[in-house]
């Protein structure tokens, strides 16, 4: 069954082969959406094209590395050119990085958390507004973490990145407020992805500590976040940008 929230709208989510990007597609798309799906793995993004298109979807895919400008570049082309316009964006792609003290973290570790998750989001937002703009407005949301509001041990490049998640946000909202575009960010608490489980792996009992400091005591499933995205994208809320909505069991409300 699907509902009226996405209607009509053409959707790119960016980060899409896993974790919450792909539980976006599904929801997006049962939302209404016609729904492309971007990221680095073209056998999971294939397969779950052909899963929503069984569904009675209508969903395609693009292989993109969104660190790579000409990537995102060709992405949003894409979707362009394949479904006439761009009026929503999910930029969700994002990687964790090492739990790593601050003093004996590399430099690689640094580069490859900014450029994923800084330059992926910058190189997506140049793009996503350029075709906006043509197309008459949208709406994007950028995928940022209860790390681009708070702190948390261990994790230095990852909080920087985030953190500047938040700045790009705001900075496209006010740059595009009256021409037609919302520009908002979630900021996710400990949500079930392919990242957190590593996490957990690699750092037994982090799960159980963090859940311990998250008011509702759970980890978020991803379909959770999905959904607050989902309506950031609709008409529902066309007086809101320029939010970060933490979606986090009321982590960073304590």
């Amino acid at each position: 069954m699907t509902s009226d929230l996405l209607a009509g709208k053409v959707v790119l989510v960016t980060g899409a082969s896993s974790g919450i990007g792909a539980a976006a597609a599904r929801v997006f798309c049962k939302e209404g959406a016609t729904v492309v799906l971007a990221a680095r793995r073209e056998d999971r993004l294939a397969a779950l094209t052909e899963e929503l298109r069984a569904r009675g979807a209508e969903a395609a895919h693009v292989v993109c590395d969104v660190s790579v400008a000409e990537d995102a570049a060709r992405a949003v082309e894409f979707a362009v050119a394949e479904y006439g316009r761009l009026d929503g964006a999910f930029n969700n792609a994002g990687i964790g990085g090492d739990r790593t003290p601050l003093h004996l973290m590399s430099d690689d570790v640094y580069d490859t958390v900014m450029d994923v998750n800084v330059r992926g989001v910058w190189n997506c937002l140049r793009y996503e507004i350029a075709a906006m703009l043509k197309g008459g407005g949208g709406a994007v949301v950028n995928n940022s973490s209860v790390a681009g509001l708070v702190a948390i041990p261990a994790a230095a490049p990852y909080i920087a990145a985030k953190h500047a998640v938040v700045g790009l946000t705001r900075a496209a909202a006010d740059e595009y407020a009256q021409q037609g575009i919302r520009v908002n960010a979630v900021a996710p608490g400990t949500t079930r992805s392919e990242i957190t489980e590593d996490w957990f792996r690699r750092n037994p009992g982090l799960e159980q500590t963090v859940n311990a400091m998250t008011p509702q005591g759970r980890t978020a499933e991803p379909e959770e976040i999905a959904a607050a995205a989902a309506w950031l994208l609709s008409d529902r809320c066309p007086f809101l940008t320029g939010t970060v909505l933490p979606v986090d069991g009321g982590f960073v409300n304590q």
